[in-house]
């Protein structure tokens, strides 16, 4: 029996991931834990009760043996259209174990973004939860393609859940290598048609060790909360392949992540690890003002999806006696390689990069810029896609050689931390000097009347770009020219005197992806 493993060697180094040549990622994240005596350990808890390492590795191998039993052929793509729930898990590791493709989708699409997925990815099967199966029947019906066998996950009838009923526990696994397509992960989308991201088997393996592992410290006795969502890179790893990797526990809810919600989760189940994003966090430390929850389960918070400001991590530390852990990741690294350490963050950094990747800053040329000196950002590590699938041309853009073009644009401090500012197409030029939209936004959001701001250029009279904030306000405080007024005076007493915003526009909400990016384009584009 072939053994599917991984040595990690104690030095931590780039290479320092062995992989046996037989490696199949579900034996390790999944198998391992009952031969390595766990079978009893919880690994999922959610509203329905517990889920044992045992009850896993059963109905991972149910599940791939179900889609085997569908006639599908190795590497076809299985369609996951599937909240936050055990049959997740289940689902994404038997299609693996068992040689097929898992392909976890937005939940929150509609059924013209479902059928460009479909006819994409050339799926010969899609699973669904029954709240999404509107969308899912509207997709399929304008599809060209239609996958062989669609299956909602529960409920009546013949349902994914039944089969895993009528076929067996036991499944071997799968030949696979290394650096075999394993996965594949949707981009959101946020400028453009998704593209579909073809993740390898080490992969997952690289962001739990690296990331988990050594730049957070995560080990068996944590319990995993993300308030991002499995069909998201970050929120796969968050609350999949961190606590797998680990032997701890990952704790799921399928409600949409509100301050109430997310709150109820963590009173309720006491995870020691919670995963936001920075919009969350804005909005749970307004409801703090009047709610009282208990959070001292705790023991850490962590934070990507858009740069943290600085302010607003202040104003969670002072509210919960919590700092969070700030970093950057993609789609196509699948998790952070740019973080603020556990005890260590420089509020207003994204860190410095994680043990496993390296990165650059560049000009727009291709040379390497100087320090201090605003630069594209590229990064190199084990854990980047093999390729945008069906998509030689954006695959060709996205890479420099070895090193992935992330479309952000940073600078280095003296102590090597990365600074954000801002997605690379969002930099303003202002009076012929590059302005960054982020740091706008952090003292903005540094006033007490401001809940969210984001920042776009808009042309004045003469046609030149200035920077224009788009406000969401905090509760209790009400547009006005007097406080537009005080907005602006308080930008001018810390910032450069030109990169004060000209315009303010109060709206109720920015426009976002699922994941909580901010999508400035629409706000252009509405300017």
């Amino acid at each position: 029996m072939q053994d599917h493993t991984v040595a990690v060697d104690a030095a931590r180094t780039p290479t320092g991931l062995a992989f046996a040549g037989a490696f199949n990622v579900a034996v390790p994240f999944v198998d391992r834990h009952i031969r390595e005596g766990r079978g009893a350990r919880v690994a999922i808890r959610d509203a329905a009760g517990a889920v044992t390492y045992a009850d896993l590795a059963a109905n991972v191998n149910r599940a791939g043996n179900a889609l085997a039993s569908l006639g599908l052929g190795p590497g076809e793509r299985v369609l996951m259209v599937v909240k936050d729930c055990p049959l997740f898990f289940y689902l994404f590791w038997g299609a693996i174990k068992a040689g097929f493709v898992p392909v976890p989708l937005n939940t929150l699409l509609r059924a013209p973004d479902y059928r460009l997925v479909i006819e994409n990815a050339r799926a010969a099967c899609i699973v669904w939860s029954p709240e999404f199966a509107d969308e899912i029947a509207g997709a399929l019906a304008e599809a060209a393609h239609r996958p062989a066998h669609a299956l909602p996950a529960d409920g009546e009838g013949d349902t994914f859940t039944a089969r895993l009923a009528e076929v067996s526990a036991a499944l071997e696994p799968a030949p696979a290598a290394a650096d075999d397509p394993a996965f594949w992960l949707y981009t959101s989308g946020s400028t453009g048609t998704p593209k579909g991201a073809v993740h390898r088997h080490r992969d997952m393996v690289v962001t739990s060790q690296y990331f988990a592992v050594d730049t957070l410290g995560i080990t068996a006795d944590d319990s995993h909360f993300s308030a991002a969502k499995l069909f998201f890179a970050y929120g796969l790893g968050n609350a999949m392949t961190f606590p797998l990797w680990t032997g701890g526990t990952a704790v799921l809810s399928a409600e949409r992540p509100t301050p109430a919600s997310t709150f109820a989760t963590i009173e309720g189940f006491r995870p020691s690890v919670y995963y936001g994003v920075p919009t969350l966090y804005a909005a749970q430390l307004q409801a703090l003002e009047s709610a009282a929850p208990d959070l001292s389960s705790l023991r850490l918070c962590v934070s990507a999806g858009e740069p943290l400001p600085a302010p607003l991590l202040e104003r969670w530390r002072a509210a919960t006696g919590l700092g969070i852990v700030d970093g950057i990741g993609t789609t196509e690294s699948l998790h952070i390689f740019i973080s603020n350490r556990p005890g260590r963050v420089k509020p207003g950094t994204s860190g410095t990069p994680v043990p496993g990747y390296e990165a650059r800053l560049v000009d727009d040329e291709g040379r390497d810029v100087a320090p201090g000196e605003t630069g594209n950002l590229l990064i190199r590590g084990q854990s980047l896609i093999a390729e945008y699938w069906g998509q030689p041309e954006r695959t060709a853009a996205a890479f420099d050689g070895a090193w992935l073009r992330t479309g952000d644009t940073y600078t280095v401090d003296e102590a090597g931390r990365y600074v954000c500012c801002g997605r690379s197409d969002d930099m303003l030029k202002v009076g012929g000097i590059w302005v960054s939209p982020v740091e706008i936004e952090a003292r903005l959001i540094a006033h007490e009347a401001v809940l969210e701001a984001a920042v776009v250029g808009r042309a004045d009279d003469d046609g030149l770009l200035k920077p224009e904030a788009w406000i969401v306000l905090a509760e209790g405080h009400a547009a006005s020219e007097r406080l537009s007024e005080t907005l602006v005076a308080h930008c001018k007493a810390a910032l450069a005197r030109y990169k004060y915003p000209r315009w303010l526009r109060y709206v109720d909400s920015l426009p976002k992806t699922a994941t909580g990016k901010v999508q400035r384009y629409k706000l252009r584009r509405s300017g």
